[in-house]
């Protein structure tokens, strides 16, 4: 970096402690200060991070110090802190999803803009060196002529994990369920690889689960921009869990993506490099990573290149790989699948 960026990180549970892991693997960024509601934890996570500590995010966005505000409180409330970070002048790292509605991702956008400063959305799936080849491939027009597109999600999360700290399962603040929360990960990867989507018709319902306000089980079909078709399949009713596909297809190769690795790599035109991804690449994979618990297998590798992705582009005066309004098109597709479910017709977009 050419010069220090100093960060602050607002709420501090298990997501913050992975963004501020993130930034101390950043050379030339550190974790300046932290703030959440609940006192002690944040004294626990500043001494941890040797950083300083607070209650209050206005406090935080008042220091001379710090340039960008990570924030990791519940998804339905990152649109006061992100907003206040534009008006004190700071950059914004949002985690996923940016926000829970349309209104509020613009109105986080329209401060930004207004402001001058940089929002980045946090899809860590993008980094991993299998996501950057088959979008590569995609650009490259390997597949021919688009013709299906998938994203399926068949994750496991116990009652437990609804029951804990308040908000996971709230329309309040979570916003939706296995769509909005855990699948949005693999919902982006198929927007960024297949484009738009032009309309769905979706199903959701709570199978596993008891006194949750939102989805644990989502299924849509899709039409894309580019006249291709998919679905998007996602839950946190299938036990045990196990891993994400990404699967893109064409007239000429289909690839699918699972986590990290491939499960399987064609085209009909071959080239040598192919064969080479296979070897490395290709894979039965075990265990996914957030399956069956937010934080198995999880590592700070994908937010560390995410952000630092961010600070590049901060930098050189460009725009992110992941956007304010790149972050808000996986939130579109979610409200769309749940406005479907809802009234029980086909939805197209973009939402009006």
């Amino acid at each position: 970096m050419a010069r220090q960026y100093g960060f602050g990180i607002i709420g501090v549970g298990m997501i913050g402690e992975y963004h501020a892991q993130a930034i101390e693997g950043i050379e030339g960024a550190r974790v300046v200060a932290a703030c959440d509601r609940v006192e002690d934890r944040v004294r626990q996570f500043a001494k941890k991070h040797n950083c300083q500590a607070c209650t209050d995010f206005n406090e935080l966005l008042k220091r001379d110090d710090i340039d960008v505000v990570t924030i990791c409180t519940p998804s339905g409330s990152h649109m006061e802190p992100a907003v206040a970070a534009a008006q004190a002048g700071k950059h914004a790292v949002i985690e996923k999803p940016i926000e829970i509605t349309l209104d509020r991702i613009d109105r986080i956008l329209e401060a930004h803009d207004k402001a001058g400063t940089n929002i980045c959305g946090i899809f860590n799936g993008r980094f991993t060196q299998p996501a950057r080849l088959l979008h590569q491939a995609v650009e490259q027009g390997r597949f021919g002529r688009m013709t299906f597109g998938m994203a399926f999600g068949p994750w496991w999360r116990d009652q437990t994990y609804y029951d804990e700290g308040g908000w996971k399962g709230t329309q309040q603040y979570d916003g939706g369920g296995a769509l909005m929360n855990q699948g949005i990960h693999t919902i982006d990867l198929l927007q960024w690889m297949m484009g738009p989507v032009a309309s769905v018709q979706a199903f959701t319902d709570v199978l596993a689960h008891t006194q949750i306000e939102v989805e644990d089980t989502g299924a849509a079909a899709l039409r894309f921009a580019n006249g291709a078709l998919g679905t998007i399949g996602c839950a946190t009713s299938m036990w045990p869990g196990h891993f994400r596909i990404i699967e893109v297809a064409g007239d000429r190769g289909t690839v699918a993506l699972s986590d990290s690795k491939f499960l399987f790599w064609q085209f009909a035109d071959e080239t040598d490099e192919d064969q080479r991804i296979r070897e490395q690449f290709l894979e039965f994979p075990a265990v996914s990573v957030g399956a069956s618990s937010p934080s198995a297998g999880l590592t700070a590798a994908g937010h560390q290149a995410n952000i630092e992705e961010f600070l590049d582009a901060v930098e050189a005066g460009r725009e992110p790989l992941i956007s304010g309004t790149e972050a808000r098109k996986s939130v579109e597709i979610i409200l769309a699948v749940y406005r479907s479910a809802k009234e029980g017709k086909p939805v197209e977009l973009p939402l009006r």
